[in-house]
């Protein structure tokens, strides 16, 4: 974002007009909150079904359950619902709150406010509901994890078998089976009406044909002998089927499914949490100023989404802008980082446009309303983030593919093998018997742990390395990423205004200048002068007194300054501009070293007094001291960066300069960076995208993988796929490093998990594996998959290391080939 007016303080250029809006999205497609879905293959069908209608195309969204549906006029919402309410799930439109009236009647006083404290979070019904409906899955998974284990430890170590043992564990699996696994058998059912298959119907049939022949085993066979010994045997022994019990299975196996529902479930509520936490930027009201029937203006306070274009809002220090406009009364700064990420407050007066969501940081402001609801800047790119959200659709995981094919045939294998031991001659228990290995052998316990375990263990990981990961469909973005987008302000560099030099005019002490810099800007709350200020307080034993300290409107400070071997004098500090118009010329050195901070895209500032300038002090964004050797070593993981930031050339080259990146892209708009995002996957990238600003989250939210530093705004946390919370930018090499590693570990997991039912399945059929050794063949199974995710607790993250040269010896800035400026090239447009 852009502000217009008077050229910002401390040397910066004077910025043009207000940015171009984002371009408004295409019209909205009408949007359906979708229910019923556990799987992604769950959203295909939703997909499918409303696709047969003519005229429908529709993007199911699996992560934020929602679908984007485009349709002819004539084709209504309700024959929408009814179609997704036909193929087996729940449907219902999403509507935008609606806007409330404006208050009648009579005008009444509006306080100040009070106070710059941001707006709390409001929670939405859905967002109870939400929670609610996780907090009972979590209850779910508890209550199943605490019963299931003595089952577990009973059956599968003969040592542990008591006198009645078998009675006990039925008592305990029971609930388990019956009421913990019934979203699973719902679900399974809802397929079984509508003829189609999914992990659930396995997990549904092979759990109730555990329990169902545990039951016939214990009341009709002789498994239910007090004192009796689970028999343990390889093979299948004819006549012996009715002494086995298979409760630890069915048990088990719907514990671990509900582990694994319940972190994809806090994974999914996650990530529908950017678009909310863009649109609490806004100011929740405002005070409209009024003309009284007495003829004088009075101030009525309304909610924000009554305002209307033509409104007068009174903004006060410490308030937020309501919603775009034009000020036409009063000047001040406006703090534009919560979308720009620029640290710099601009100063604005009549006539400037300003940007609803920005922080009034001093002086009283009058703006017109030119554009609101969804027509603001703020609203615009919120539909970025949501566009971006539901184009990448989720990656489902391999498991959720095969369960088309993989069900029925194990009820094929399961049908034959009971076949085939009818026709040998064999007895009903032995028939059975044999199916039920089949079944028992084939529930997918290891394929149900295989994510859930590896993405526990790698995450639980990351956190203790600052790096928070969001869900699988993270780790699948991570395999095939070749190129990287790095925003500058707050991310390659630190966001903070630091001093990086003081030039003293000839004849003049180093400390004198500093000290009367220092003392001149301890009375501005200026992001500049903050930094003057806080380096002379770390460097001087004590400042000069101030006196007499007036702001110059956009220009510098000035004050009466005493102390010290410079006596008392009335002295000033801020733009060159300044001293121009006081008619104070800069001697050769310090010109010089205005002309020098300009080149490097720094921010100088000049010191003056009795008529005379005494220094430049030179005050600058600077580079993290991580950011060379991360960008190496993104090098050398075959990923290739590139500088992507709204600032201008001479700046954005400079910090592609420090850090070694040889590409860099300007001038870039918030919506121009979802462009650049895009146009790089037409070409066939993989794109990865790091950013902290609000203005990143719709491209953070459109790259392949969206990396979010911890230090950045909320919007842009909740919009990454990865948060980096440690402050070091080799968190962003870890976060790669790590994903690849636990999606390794979960790959080889699914290959181990599906080659065991690959070889399980034909040897049970055969009667070569009786049910019990089925039983603990499947939690063999589930044992290799655990412990081979913990072997990502072993992860090491990289220490920085110095950027290796440039091909043939030059420096990275050598290398580097000119600065590509963005697509629309806007001067003074700063990130």
């Amino acid at each position: 974002m852009t502000l217009a007016g008077p050229a910002a303080r401390a040397g910066t250029a004077p910025t043009s007009a207000v940015a171009p809006p984002v371009a408004p999205p295409v019209e909205p497609a009408t949007d359906l909150r979708i229910g019923g879905m556990t799987c992604g293959a769950c959203a295909r069908r939703v997909e499918r079904t409303l696709g047969r209608l003519d005229g429908v195309t529709a993007t199911v969204n699996y992560a934020t359950e929602k679908a984007s549906v485009r349709h002819p006029a004539a084709l209504t919402v309700d024959r929408l619902v009814a179609a997704v309410e036909k193929a087996g799930y729940t449907a219902t439109p999403v509507v935008a709150d609606p806007v409330p009236a404006p208050p009648a009647a009579e005008p009444t006083p509006t306080a100040p406010a009070s106070g710059t404290a941001p707006d709390p979070p409001e929670d939405t019904a859905e967002d109870r509901a939400a929670g609610a409906a996780l907090r009972a899955q979590r209850f779910r998974l508890l209550v199943c994890t605490a019963l299931t284990l003595p089952v577990v430890a009973a059956s599968m170590v003969p040592a542990l078998q008591f006198r009645g043992w078998q009675w006990a564990s039925l008592v305990l699996a029971t609930p388990v089976v019956v009421w913990g696994a019934l979203p699973v058998h719902r679900a399974a059912w809802r397929n079984l009406r509508h003829a189609a298959a999914s992990m659930d119907s396995l997990v549904s049939v092979g759990t109730l044909a555990a329990y169902g022949w545990s039951l016939y085993a214990l009341f009709l066979g002789g498994a239910g002998t007090l004192g009796l010994i689970h028999p343990f045997h390889f093979t299948l022994t004819r006549g012996d089927g009715g002494n086995q019990v298979f409760l630890e299975v069915a048990a088990g196996v719907t514990t671990f499914v509900l582990a694994g529902r319940y972190a994809e479930a806090r994974a999914r509520r996650r990530s529908g949490a950017a678009l909310a936490a863009l649109l609490r930027l806004g100011a929740k009201d405002a005070a409209v100023r009024r003309r009284g029937a007495d003829g004088r203006f009075h101030e009525v306070r309304v909610p924000a989404a009554a305002l209307a274009v033509g409104d007068e809002i009174v903004v006060r220090p410490g308030e937020k802008i309501a919603t775009d406009g034009v000020v036409v009364e009063g000047s001040g700064s406006v703090d534009a980082s919560l979308l720009t990420g620029e640290p710099v407050p601009v100063e604005v007066t009549v006539g400037d446009a300003v940007t609803g969501g920005c922080l009034d940081v001093d002086g009283r402001l009058v703006v017109r309303a030119t554009r609101v609801g969804a027509d603001t800047r703020l609203a615009q790119m919120a539909a970025l983030v949501e566009q971006a959200q539901t184009g990448k659709a989720p990656v489902q995981r391999l498991a959720d593919r095969v369960a088309g094919v993989f069900v029925p045939a194990v009820f094929l294998v399961a049908a034959a093998a009971a076949g085939f031991w009818l026709g040998t001659g064999g007895t009903a228990a032995d028939v059975v018997n044999a199916a039920t290995a089949v079944l028992v052998v084939a529930c997918p316990c290891a394929l149900g742990l295989a994510t859930p375990t590896a993405l526990l263990v790698g995450t639980g990981r990351g956190a203790q390395l600052g790096i928070l990961i969001k869900g699988p469909e993270t780790l699948e973005s991570t395999r095939a990423v070749d190129t990287i987008l790095l925003d500058k302000t707050g991310t390659l560099t630190t966001g903070q205004m630091t001093v990086v030099a003081v030039v003293p005019a000839a004849g003049e002490e180093h400390d004198d200048v500093l000290g009367v810099a220092g003392a001149l800007e301890s009375g501005s709350a200026h992001p500049v002068a903050r930094a003057v200020a806080r380096h002379a307080a770390e460097r001087l034993p004590a400042l000069p007194a101030l006196a007499g300290f007036t702001a110059l409107d956009g220009l510098g400070v000035e004050g009466v300054v005493g102390g010290g071997r410079t006596g008392r004098a009335r002295a000033l500090i801020g733009r060159p501009l300044l001293l121009e118009r006081r008619g104070i010329a800069l001697p050769a050195e310090l010109a010089a070293a205005v002309a020098d901070a300009d080149a490097r895209a720094a921010t100088p500032v000049v010191l003056a007094w009795a008529g005379r300038a005494r220094a430049v002090v030179v005050v600058s964004d600077t580079l993290r001291p991580s950011a060379a050797a991360a960008v190496t070593a993104l090098r050398g993981l075959g990923i290739e960066p590139m500088l992507l930031t709204g600032d201008r050339r001479p700046a954005a080259e400079r910090v592609a300069d420090e850090a070694g990146i040889p590409r860099a892209i300007t001038d870039a708009l918030p919506a121009e960076k979802v462009e650049i995002v895009a146009r790089l996957q037409r070409e066939g990238r993989v794109v990865a995208m790091v950013g902290d600003g609000v203005n990143d989250a719709a491209a953070l939210a459109r790259a392949d993988l969206g990396l979010a530093l911890g230090s950045g705004t909320d919007v842009a946390i909740a919009a990454g796929d990865v948060t980096l919370v440690r402050d070091d930018l080799m968190a962003v090499v870890d976060a790669i490093r790590l994903a690849r590693r636990t999606l390794a570990v979960i790959k080889t997991n699914l290959f181990w998990a599906f080659a065991y039912n690959l070889l399980a399945l034909p040897l049970a059929a055969l009667g070569l594996l009786n049910p019990m050794v089925a039983g603990a063949a499947m939690a063999l199974s589930s044992v290799f998959v655990v412990t081979n995710s913990l072997r990502l607790r072993r992860f090491s993250p990289l220490a920085g290391t110095d950027p290796a040269p440039a091909p043939g010896g030059r420096s990275p800035a050598a290398a580097r080939p000119p600065a590509e400026p963005g697509p629309a090239h806007a001067a003074g447009v700063r990130r």
